[in-house]
């Protein structure tokens, strides 16, 4: 068999998932997603893993296989179903009946993660699926990147990313992820807040196909400073960052009272939203679609989603994991896939 490229948009995109930690919740909520008849007829898909997780997953889940696999040899060939690029020269990773944060799980996650974001660069899949890795493990393998975020951004030479986290119609980007509240303060600057504004404008246009986005911007402080008398942070720099917007032809509105930006009346005006920091995000978004929340990459020149949740080692390999978010995840990668081939298409040169 032999790679099938997609010519046009009436073909299948590509989907490459990496299983993430094999003693986490990835092999399994992979095997549930995909197990789905009408998800795997969306697309072609490979899948980043070792064989046995896999195979344990389906047999607690009682799912009969759909995937055939292969030894991995860097050479994805897939021209219809599930290929499982099975990285059989790895050590395995041994529970010893429990799951926790294990050397070798780490590297075999992080081999798995690097070898696709290979592929995702070189256009051999058109779109990545993560799944979860446990950070710790990571370091265990002594691997220094703080998670998939980091690691992309160094292959791919970004130096803008940023956190999309989208539930259903709500598009909820982060101007600061992973940063300890206490030390956001020595971060908060005016480039800090106008990137993700940036950066989910361009999304909303080229992946999301909205024309003309209407972006709301959150203050940082309760009441959105109330005019300074809360803290003026929103005058000093929240302010500024949305005139440069302006600017540069982005329409953009804030900043917003975080405490009443998530109702119906003002998300229905609203394409996509900027919050100041994780959980001012976070919260409504699981609120909302606790598993059907997917995190998107914006600021890299390829198309990352991956399920909002992280290894759950508590109640990996009982047959617990509910699999909405990774099928979330994949169904969103296949409609920015597609979004993003019509564009190219609509605008390549016409040959005479």
């Amino acid at each position: 068999m032999t790679i099938a490229r997609p010519g046009n948009s009436s073909e299948k995109p590509l989907v490459g998932i990496t299983m993430g930690d094999p003693l986490g919740i990835g092999p399994e909520v992979i095997v549930k997603a995909l197990a789905d008849p009408e998800l795997r007829s969306q697309a072609r898909y490979v899948v980043f893993g070792l064989h046995d997780a896999l195979e344990f997953a389906a047999d607690q889940a009682e799912i009969n296989p759909f995937w055939w696999r292969e030894p991995y040899d860097g050479r994805p060939r897939v021209a219809s179903g599930v290929l499982l690029f099975d990285f059989d020269d790895l050590p395995q990773p041994c529970t010893n009946g429990q799951r926790r944060p294990d050397e070798a799980a780490g590297f075999a996650s992080f081999r798995f993660v690097e070898e696709a974001i290979r592929h995702l660069r070189s256009g051999a899949i058109d779109a990545l699926v993560t799944g979860p890795i446990s950070k710790k493990a990571w370091q265990l393998a002594r691997y220094s990147f703080r998670g998939h975020t980091d690691l992309l951004a160094r292959r791919f030479e970004a130096r803008r990313v940023c956190m999309l986290f989208v539930a259903d119609e709500l598009r909820v980007a982060l101007a600061s992820d992973h940063v300890p509240l206490f030390e956001l303060r020595d971060r908060f600057t005016i480039g800090l807040v106008h990137q993700p504004i940036d950066l989910l404008d361009r999304a909303l246009r080229e992946w999301f196909a909205i024309e003309r986005p209407r972006i709301g911007v959150l203050g940082l402080n309760p009441h959105a400073g109330e005019g300074g008398l809360l803290g003026d942070e929103e005058e000093r720099i929240i302010e500024p960052a949305l005139t440069l917007a302006r600017n540069a032809g982005i329409d953009v509105t804030g900043p917003l009272p975080p405490d009443t930006a998530f109702t119906p009346e003002v998300l229905s005006q609203l394409d996509g939203v900027v919050a100041m920091y994780h959980d001012q995000g976070l919260i409504p978004v699981k609120m909302r679609a606790l598993h059907r929340a997917v995190n998107v990459t914006l600021g890299l020149e390829a198309i990352r989603t991956s399920p909002d949740h992280g290894t759950a080692f508590g109640i990996a390999g009982r047959n617990l994991a509910n699999p909405g978010s990774m099928s979330a995840a994949i169904r969103l990668a296949i409609q920015l896939a597609r979004t993003r081939q019509r564009q190219r298409e609509s605008t390549a040169p016409i040959a005479h």
